[in-house]
């Protein structure tokens, strides 16, 4: 595990970077500011390549999320096939959960700017093939199809490097507040890229929300272009296989890194179908229609709340044990999504679901820091990478098992149960570190 003082911090494109106090402070002095508290939000933002490669990433994912909630209306558009919007969620997703081993073996191999630059502009040219196609009075559903499965396996790719960068743009001291800012990052970009391309859908058609998704990856490249960053060290004579599985070693053999991704599969799997069986929910318990906007309000609401969560982490909650933070935030998780599986009324869904967002991403978000802060940069990527399958690969399988299930027994036994698995993973989540395992 890295020691907190010992990090060297990239600073755009100077050869010699700074130690990450005097950044703290030289940036402070420069905006007539005084020092910003370690840990914070705050303090994350006063590092310059931090805030250009977050802004980046920020208006980037707007995009994607543009693109990813569109899609799906469009193919329903086109075909009226539930089949066939399975079919593109599963090219869009399943990539995730197959290839993200791979794509953690690349960051700890490979200079990650230059992986996250080509990702994108692989991305870029495949969201403009599918502007292009969808212009088609008949376009293929193989075709859109390759050109999703493309971008997918793109992500699953671009995915850890992200992933594993993030942390490394500041000091370790400060890295809560860069991991709030990017899981609030992740839920900003899904609130305001639907409403972006639900506009733009409706008013000039599917092919312009493609293009515009594709223009948005220059953000994150022009973010990225010019920068220096040091490669991850990685051992002589490291077969790819090896490579390829050190991830799943170093989960074995460290318990805390082990219990987080492990509570973090679980919780995935039984708690978080809520978030994709929400028009469900809507409709059978409180009586909402999906294509309503009390329903779009109530999912925003939900939406909102994951932001305030996530922002949490590196607000009024820096500096807290994140270890306990996690537990704190399962156990209310566990009462706010078993009060939501019973309510009845619509208008208390609302506070509910805001309170059910805020636990959920402040349990993510300590998780995931706790994680990373357990990590050596060498094995970053790797081990992010299981990270992403627990929480991106996971959630979609739970949704398919949890789907059927609530058409058996309904709804609310399924998010009762998901309420029972949440408490005892309160129990489950102790993530004091074992003074004699050895480092990451």
């Amino acid at each position: 595990m890295r020691h907190p003082d010992t990090a060297s911090i990239p600073n755009g494109s100077d050869p010699t970077p700074k130690h990450a106090h005097e950044l703290l402070v030289e940036d402070a002095l420069l905006d007539g500011d005084s020092p910003f508290r370690h840990g914070t939000a705050r303090a994350a933002l006063a590092y310059p390549t931090f805030r250009r490669v977050y802004l980046g990433s920020l208006l980037s994912n707007i995009g994607s999320w543009m693109q990813n909630v569109i899609l799906g209306a469009y193919v329903y558009h086109l075909t009226g096939s539930a089949s066939s919007v399975a079919l593109i969620t599963l090219a869009q997703l399943g990539p995730l959960l197959v290839l993200s081993m791979v794509g953690g073996a690349i960051a700890d191999r490979f200079d990650r700017r230059k992986v996250l630059i080509l990702v994108s502009l692989e991305q870029l040219l495949f969201s403009l093939a599918i502007a292009v196609l969808v212009t088609q009075p008949s376009p293929s559903l193989g075709l859109l199809l390759t050109a999703v499965l493309a971008i997918g396996i793109g992500q699953a790719i671009y995915a850890p490097s992200y992933s594993a960068l993030i942390p490394t743009l500041v000091a370790p001291i400060d890295m809560p507040g860069a991991i709030s800012l990017n899981s609030a990052n992740m839920n900003l970009s899904r609130v305001i890229g639907p409403a972006i391309g639900g506009v733009l859908f409706a008013k000039v058609g599917a092919s312009w929300v493609f293009l515009g998704n594709a223009f948005t990856y220059l953000f994150v490249i022009a973010a990225l272009w010019g920068l220096h960053f040091e490669r991850p060290e990685r051992p002589e004579n490291e077969g790819r296989l090896q490579g390829l599985l050190d991830g799943l070693r170093v989960a074995a053999r460290d318990g805390v890194i082990g219990r987080c991704l492990s509570t973090m599969v679980l919780f995935s799997f039984f708690c978080l179908p809520v978030a994709v069986l929400m028009p469900v929910v809507a409709h059978d318990n409180l009586g909402l229609e999906e294509r309503s906007a009390a329903y779009g309000f109530l999912y925003a609401s939900f939406g909102l709340g994951a932001v305030v969560g996530a922002l949490s982490i590196g607000t009024f909650l820096a500096h807290r044990d994140l270890r306990r933070i996690v537990r704190y935030g399962l156990g209310g998780f566990a009462v706010s999504l078993a009060t939501f599986a019973l309510l009845r009324v619509p208008a208390l869904g609302y506070p509910v679901v805001f309170i059910l967002g805020c636990c959920y991403f402040a349990t993510v978000t300590s998780l995931s820091t706790v994680l990373q802060q357990q990590l050596d940069d060498a094995v970053r990527g790797r081990v992010m990478a299981l990270w992403i399958m627990a929480f991106g690969g996971t959630v979609p399988i739970g949704a398919m098992v949890a789907g059927p299930v609530s058409d058996l027994v309904g709804i609310t036994a399924v998010l009762v149960a998901g309420a029972v698995v949440a408490a005892a993973l309160v129990l489950y989540a102790d993530l004091r570190p074992d003074p004699s395992a050895p480092d990451a």
